[in-house]
């Protein structure tokens, strides 16, 4: 008598548990993709302690929307991109494809690690922000509301955008090397390390093209006072253009991680 074979979303999900311990041991990464925003939240919140962003709002309480954000993004795409590259020259897609797992159990286990450890860095950022910095915690459902659709879309794009990325750098050893400038760029032209309202006009254009600016701005929306969207430089959040920005970049990317996917090297033919 045959035994049925688990289905590719049960064992996607026993894959999520291995690939978040994968994720807590590698030290480089834990530093650089979980911890680097809530470090830099208390370095911002040092530095800028006596500037006032209007509206009373301290250093802390703007720079949290914007390190949430980042955050994020570094949990899907940069660790994404970066992990996958990785496994691909090491030859692990190449073992694993081999394997009875499907190609979507493996996708669900990478899926499920972005959204874990992104709750988990969020939880711990807005932990210490609430409590050592002083940051007020938003408390209307509405805000909760706002802030969960925008985590969803901004983790889904980010994750299959980390995806699709994953097939440009050349080899494992390059991959930091090709995705964290990406990533650097990005975070200085979405408002995530300066006010956004002060960036160049231009830079302010650029941005408007690229999910993270998008994820940054929503995010504000949730953490700052009410009637705070007049400093914007649209005099709103723009919470539907937003919406269909991060939807069109989770499209895009699922188009190009289906197309451009490898499980192999290059050199592998």
């Amino acid at each position: 008598m045959s035994t049925a074979l688990p289905s590719p979303l049960k064992v996607g999900l026993s894959r999520t548990g291995i690939e978040v311990k994968e994720f807590f041991r590698e030290r480089e990464q834990l530093i650089f993709t979980f911890f680097f925003p809530i470090i830099f939240l208390g370095i911002f919140s040092a530095v800028f302690s006596g500037t006032d962003f209007s509206g009373g709002v301290t250093a802390a309480t703007y720079f949290t929307p914007g390190m949430i954000a980042s955050g994020i993004f570094l949990t899907s795409f940069q660790s994404l991109a970066i992990a996958i590259a990785i496994e691909r020259d090491q030859d692990v897609l190449k073992r694993l494809r081999g394997t009875p797992m499907s190609p979507q159990s493996y996708f669900v286990g990478k899926i499920g690690m972005v959204l874990i450890t992104s709750i988990l860095q969020f939880t711990l950022l807005l932990a210490i922000a609430g409590l050592a910095l002083g940051v007020d915690i938003p408390s209307s459902p509405a805000k909760w509301l706002h802030f969960l659709w925008i985590f969803v879309l901004g983790t889904a794009s980010g994750s299959v955008l980390g995806i699709a990325f994953s097939v440009v750098p050349k080899s494992g050893r390059a991959a930091s090397a090709v995705v964290t400038p990406v990533v650097l760029l990005l975070q200085f032209i979405s408002g995530v390390y300066f006010v956004y309202s002060s960036l160049p006009a231009w830079m302010r254009t650029v941005s408007e093209f690229f999910p993270l600016k998008w994820l940054a701005q929503g995010m504000r929306s949730v953490f700052l006072p009410d009637g705070y969207e007049v400093n914007e430089p649209g005099g709103s959040w723009q919470l539907g253009t937003g919406a269909i920005v991060l939807t069109v970049w989770l499209l895009v990317g699922l188009f190009l991680a289906q197309r451009v996917f490898r499980w192999t090297r290059r050199d592998a033919g």
